[in-house]
């Protein structure tokens, strides 16, 4: 039987929230557009919005993945939005995440940052791969994994 238009499944709204939408955020946006665009809208903001990482734009190079473009937004500049899911990435974006109004369900999924990385370059953008990596794996998971891991923290409360 044929899937008419009408009943195609819609592409869940996600939101991937940090503290400065500089890095982790950004990267969880790329990758869910990359791999993911068929089931998910990505967006990704920031409580305190800085300037998007030079380091997090070339680790996404090295694997294909231009997110140039992208610029880091205040949570409020996503205001109207009905988003299906907010992903927090950070311990401070949990803790301050703003209320979100409507069928949103929160999430906690936090990765490591590599903006506090020290030593060698080659050291600081070892930590930048490792956390571009670990958010691939991350993302391969959606959207199967949302409800799960909404209901685990749900339970958790």
């Amino acid at each position: 039987m044929r899937m008419k238009v009408s009943e195609k499944l819609h592409k869940l709204n996600i939101l991937f929230l940090c503290t400065g939408n500089a890095c982790r955020s950004q990267m969880a946006e790329g990758w869910a557009r990359t791999l993911k665009s068929d089931c998910i809208k990505a967006f990704s903001a920031g409580i305190m919005p800085a300037t998007v990482s030079a380091r997090a734009v070339k680790v996404m190079a090295e694997v294909g993945i231009d997110v140039s473009r992208q610029y880091s937004k205040h949570v409020n500049d996503l205001e109207g939005i009905s988003f299906d899911y907010v992903i927090t990435l950070c311990d401070y974006a949990n803790e301050n995440c703003p209320v979100f109004y409507g069928k949103g369900k929160l999430i906690h999924k936090p990765f490591a940052d590599p903006m506090f990385a020290v030593g060698s370059d080659e050291s600081i953008m070892n930590a930048f791969r490792k956390t571009r990596d670990d958010i691939k794996n991350y993302i391969l998971t959606l959207p199967q994994s949302l409800e799960q891991e909404f209901q685990k923290e749900k339970n958790a409360e």
